[in-house]
C-alpha cells in the first residue's frame, strides 16, 4: 500500500502508518513458501531456523546471506547454499566468482571460515565472496565436474538485495526473502492446554486492563508501541511500590515522533524504579499490546493510551488468559526483545531527544458489551515476524463455515485478503468490517466496493462494510478474527509490513464459547454499520424488496443473522 504524507493528524492512528510500504529486499528468485505454521513449543536461532534447506525437487538453492555481520571489517560474512553432495557449484556477484563442490545439505560459504563459524550453526566452506552492504546480486550456478568452470554453468538461483541490515540474515521465508536478526530466536506457534480466560471489548470495559495490572503480586512485563495513559502509569508505579518487579518495553521511533505525553509517563516510571527500555531495529515497529502479570497474560488490540486501554475512543478486543504456560511464553518474547543490542534504557535514549505534542482522546462511550469469563480449550501464541502470516492464513484456509474480520484497513492484494476470497470461493460466509475514520474512508470504501462487486459477480458469500460507530465507539482499531470456533485477538494489522517486519503478538483462542463472544460483539458492530436500514424505514422496505430481486441483496441479508 502507498505511504501517505506524514502530518500531525497521523499521530491519532498507528494503523494507517503500519500499512505504509517499507524498504525490503528485492528478490529475483523466490522460493516456494509454506502456508502452514508448525505448532510446537520450541524456539530456534535464526541461523538454523525457517524453511527447508533444499527445495522439494532437491535442486540447489541459496538459503540465506549475512552481508553485514556487525563485526570489524564485516569478518564472517557468508552466503549459505544447499545442494546434493557432489554437485559442482559456482557463486558470483558479477565481479568475482568462487567455485566448490557441495558436501551435501546446507553450508555457509565464507572468506573467513573461523569468523563465520561463530555466526552460523552450518558447516563453513571457503572461499567466499565479499558482499556489499549497499546492495548486491549473487548468482548460484551448477557446473559440471569438480566445480572449476568459473562462472559457466546453468543458473540455479539468484539473490538480490538493495541494502543490508547490520547483524541481520537475509532468509527465504513465506515465499520470498526477508531480513531476520541473527541473534534473535525465531519462535514457532506455541499451543497450550485449557485456560481460564476473561474476554472483553473496548471502549466498553476500560477497567479490565487496570484490574489485571492491579492484581500483580510478583511481576509485570508490559510491552507496547506507546505508553501514555496516566491510569496505566498509576498501576505500574503502585505495583513497584508494593514490591512487584515491573518492566516496560516501548517502540523507539513512533511514526510522527515520540509523544511528549509518553516521555513524561516514562520519566515517572523510571523515577519510581520501573525498568523502561525502548526497542529499535531490527523490528520495524515494536507494535504488540500485551502484559505478563504473574501467571496471567493480557493481550489486546489496543495501545496503552487513553484512546485505547483508557476507553476514550477505539473499538478493541482483549483477553486475559490465566495460564502459566502462556505467560511464560510471552515472557520469553519480552526477554528476546529486551535483550536485543538495539534495545536501550529509557534514561540513555531520552538524552538530547526532542518530543512532539500530540492530542489525547477524551471521548465517552456506553458499556454495552460486558466482559465474560470462559474456559478456553486451547490457546496458541502467534508472533510476528516469526510466524504470524502463515499461522493466520492457515486458520483462514481451514475455516469451513464462517469468518468474521474486524480491521481498520487491509492490504487489498495481501495474503490475508486472498485467503478470505479463497474461503468465500469454497462456500465459507465471510464478513469484513473496515474502519471509516477520515484518513481511511476513501481507500476502504474503494476496496469494499471492489470486493463486494467480486462477490456479486462470482456469487461467493463475501460481504464488506465500513463501520458506523453510532456513538458506540470512536473508531475501529481492533485487529480481530473469528474463524469457525477460533478467535484471534492481538496487534496484527492485515498487511505484509505488519506480518513480516513488526513485532506483533496474537492469541488464538480455540473454543466455541470464546468464538461466540467475539462473534456476537462483531455482529453488533456489523448490524450498526448496515446501510442505514436501522434508522430509515424506507430503506427497510427497499432492502426487503432487494431480497426478492437480487442475489447480492440476499447474500448481504443473510449476513445480518
Amino acid at each position: 500500500m502507498s505511504r501517505r504524507p506524514l502530518t500531525a493528524a497521523f499521530a491519532a492512528s498507528l494503523v494507517v502508518l503500519l500499512a505504509a510500504a517499507a524498504v525490503v529486499p528485492a528478490p529475483i528468485a523466490a522460493a516456494p513458501g509454506s502456508e502452514n505454521a508448525t505448532e510446537s513449543a520450541t524456539a530456534t536461532t535464526a541461523a538454523t531456523a525457517a524453511t527447508a534447506d533444499l527445495s522439494a525437487s532437491g535442486d540447489p538453492r541459496i538459503v540465506s546471506a549475512l552481508p553485514d555481520p556487525a563485526t570489524p571489517d564485516d569478518r564472517g560474512e557468508f552466503v549459505a547454499v544447499a545442494a546434493p553432495a557432489g554437485t559442482g557449484l559456482a557463486l558470483s556477484d558479477g565481479e568475482d566468482t568462487v567455485s566448490f563442490v557441495a558436501p551435501g545439505g546446507a553450508v555457509a560459504v565464507a572468506t573467513d571460515p573461523d569468523a563465520a563459524a561463530n555466526l552460523t550453526g552450518r558447516p563453513v566452506v571457503a572461499p567466499g565472496l565479499d558482499l556489499a552492504n549497499g546492495g548486491e546480486t549473487v548468482t548460484l550456478r551448477v557446473v559440471s565436474g569438480d566445480g572449476n568452470e568459473g562462472g559457466n554453468g546453468v543458473v540455479a538461483d539468484r539473490l538480490s538485495y538493495d541494502r543490508s541490515r547490520e547483524g541481520a540474515l537475509l532468509e527465504r521465508r513465506d515465499g520470498g526473502w526477508s531480513w531476520w536478526p541473527r541473534a534473535l530466536p525465531r519462535r514457532s506457534v506455541t499451543t497450550h492446554g485449557p485456560a481460564n480466560a476473561t474476554l472483553f471489548v473496548l471502549p466498553d470495559s476500560p477497567d479490565r486492563p487496570i484490574s489485571t495490572l492491579k492484581s500483580a503480586d510478583e511481576r509485570v512485563l508490559l510491552a507496547g508501541y506507546v505508553v501514555s495513559s496516566a491510569r496505566i502509569a498509576d498501576e505500574l508505579v503502585a505495583a513497584r511500590e508494593r514490591g512487584v518487579a515491573v518492566s516496560v518495553l516501548v517502540e523507539d521511533s513512533p511514526v510522527g515522533g515520540f509523544p511528549r505525553r509518553s516521555a513524561r509517563i516514562l520519566d515517572r516510571l523510571v523515577d519510581a524504579g520501573v525498568s523502561v527500555r525502548v526497542v529499535g531495529d531490527p523490528h520495524s515497529f515494536h507494535h504488540p499490546k500485551y502484559a505478563v502479570v504473574d501467571d496471567a497474560a493480557l493481550v489486546m488490540t489496543e495501545n496503552w493510551k487513553p484512546a485505547g486501554t483508557g476507553g476514550r475512543k477505539s473499538r478493541g478486543w482483549g483477553v486475559v488468559a490465566r495460564s502459566p504456560a502462556v505467560a511464560s511464553d510471552l515472557a520469553a518474547t519480552f526477554e528476546d526483545d529486551a535483550s536485543l543490542p538495539e534495545t536501550a534504557p529509557w534514561e540513555t535514549y531520552r538524552v538530547g531527544r526532542s518530543f512532539v505534542r500530540t492530542e489525547s482522546a477524551n471521548g465517552s462511550y456506553p458499556s454495552r458489551i460486558a466482559p465474560e469469563s470462559v474456559r478456553v480449550d486451547r490457546v496458541a501464541v502467534i508472533r510476528a515476524p516469526d510466524n504470524a502470516e502463515s499461522a493466520v492464513v492457515s486458520r483462514l484456509d481451514a475455516a469451513e463455515s464462517r469468518i468474521d474480520v474486524l480491521q481498520p484497513t487491509v492490504e487489498a492484494d495481501g495474503p490475508f485478503v486472498r485467503a478470505l476470497k479463497r474461503a468465500a470461493g469454497r462456500g465459507v460466509r465471510v464478513r469484513l468490517l473496515l474502519g471509516s475514520a477520515w484518513y481511511d474512508e476513501e481507500e476502504n470504501r474503494a476496496l469494499a466496493d471492489r470486493l463486494n462487486e467480486w462477490a456479486d459477480e462470482t456469487g461467493n458469500p463475501l460481504s464488506v462494510r465500513l463501520s458506523r460507530p453510532g456513538g458506540r465507539y470512536g473508531a475501529i482499531h481492533a485487529k480481530g478474527v473469528v474463524a469457525d470456533d477460533t478467535a484471534l485477538v492481538g496487534s496484527l494489522n492485515w498487511n505484509r509490513h505488519s506480518a513480516r517486519e513488526n513485532r506483533e503478538v496474537v492469541l488464538a483462542l480455540s473454543d466455541p464459547a470464546a468464538a461466540a463472544y467475539f462473534r456476537e460483539a462483531f455482529a453488533a458492530d456489523w448490524r450498526a454499520s448496515g446501510r442505514g436500514a436501522e434508522s430509515n424505514p424506507g430503506l427497510v422496505a427497499a432492502a426487503a424488496l432487494a431480497v426478492v430481486v437480487g442475489l447480492a441483496a440476499l447474500r448481504r441479508l443473510e449476513f445480518e443473522k
